[in-house]
């Protein structure tokens, strides 16, 4: 199987399906080193006149030291997996070399590191990055549910560049 290059106008995909309940991996590095998390919050759609998707990571997470050093990440989407994607998103990339532990295989398009495995990947360079603040919540409920240990997500925003599918 190889990957090719979609117009986004022809992406048949639920982001709620696939985001919420299928996850998706978010993912960042360069040829000496890629590390990858689970997510399953994000987003999708059009802002700043750009097709845009927006990622959500812990301060805490390693991946986000990756995303930070780098212009572009990739969100990768999956037919199954769910064991290796939850082994992904609770086990740190620091303590372990979680992506060789889940046989999962490094492949670049674009130059920005996925996985083999993957059905769908969006190759995205970022816009903007901020620190959700607990002072902007309206329902203060989402705040106590979601923050009880005060590790405000970063959000990401960034433009789709190019979209790929598995032939």
């Amino acid at each position: 199987m190889a990957f090719v290059k979609i117009d986004i106008k022809d992406l048949k995909m639920n982001p709620f399906l696939a985001i919420g309940k299928e996850w998706m991996l978010i993912t960042a590095g360069d040829e000496n080193q890629v590390n990858t998390m689970t997510a399953s919050w994000g987003g999708m759609g059009v802002l700043w006149n750009k097709d845009v998707v927006t990622a959500y990571i812990r301060p805490q997470r390693y991946t986000k030291e990756f995303v930070d050093s780098q212009d572009c990440f990739s969100l990768s989407f999956f037919d199954g997996y769910k064991k290796e994607l939850s082994l992904l998103g609770t086990v740190s990339g620091r303590d372990q070399n979680k992506i060789e532990d889940v046989d999962f295989h490094i492949t670049y398009l674009d130059n920005v590191p996925t996985f083999q495995e993957a059905k769908l990947v969006f190759i995205v360079e970022k816009l903007y990055a901020d620190t959700i603040k607990p002072e902007c919540f309206i329902d203060n409920t989402v705040d106590e549910q979601c923050y009880p240990q005060k590790d405000y997500h970063i959000m990401y925003i960034a433009k789709i560049k190019s979209v790929y599918v598995q032939e």
